[in-house]
């Protein structure tokens, strides 16, 4: 792993400790968001599954009501029986937040709780068929509903799931270690600096001695060429 290029002192070096320390934590707790996603990733598919299997199988049941209500009815009466509704709805968006992501939250609400009033047509010139996948779809469309809120939650995490292994991936294989590179580096540089000023020292020591002894010299000689 290349090692960053700075200054090996101890500035930079104390810097670099503190800036380890908080890459360090940070991958944990993204290790850790990481980790959650995914349970709650998990569990959120498997509710999917198991709704979108039953709206599946809800809406079959209505494409089959209408398709042999529209075989013993003409085009025409089909249509006219189902043009003007009498029953409105509204959806309301909102959002909550899972993990650090903003997921979607649909609220489906019908402006009259009134059930036998989702029939916009008179039952003498219509199939019963008809009248049973008008009600199937009055019943499933609130799941379908529910069901786009849970797969867009789903794509949603999917996305911060795969965000966050890379910020994990990051830290662990090129933030981390670089760092730790750059530490040993600038610790070697300052250990080879330390020994180089001992081994100075000790030459200018050894040079002061070695002066000392040989003024020593000059004074005993001096004094004993005095004393003859």
């Amino acid at each position: 792993m290349a090692r960053m290029n700075v200054n090996p002192t101890r500035m930079v070096l104390t810097s670099l400790k503190k800036k380890l320390v908080v890459a360090k934590r940070g991958h944990k707790l993204m290790k850790d968001k990481r980790d959650e996603l995914m349970k709650q990733f998990l569990e959120l598919a498997r509710e999917n599954k198991v709704l979108r299997e039953e709206v599946e199988k809800e809406l079959m049941e209505v494409y089959g009501s209408f398709t042999i209500a529209s075989a013993v009815m003409s085009p025409q009466l089909m249509s006219e029986a189902l043009m003007y509704p009498t029953q409105g709805v509204s959806i309301g968006v909102g959002n909550k937040n899972v993990m650090s992501v903003n997921v979607p939250v649909f609220e489906f609400t019908a402006e009259e709780d009134d059930s036998a009033n989702i029939y916009p047509y008179g039952f003498a010139g219509t199939s019963g068929e008809l009248d049973s996948a008008v009600k199937s779809l009055s019943r499933v469309f609130p799941r379908m509903l529910e069901l786009a809120g849970k797969e867009k939650q789903a794509d949603l995490m999917a996305q911060e799931i795969e965000k966050t292994r890379r910020r994990v991936n990051a830290l662990e294989y090129i933030m981390i270690p670089r760092l730790s590179e750059t530490i040993r580096y600038i610790r070697m540089k300052l250990d080879e600096n330390e020994r180089g000023n001992q081994t100075r020292l000790m030459k200018v020591k050894d040079m002061m001695l070695e002066a000392a002894l040989i003024e020593r010299r000059k004074q005993t000689e001096k004094a004993l060429n005095e004393y003859h």
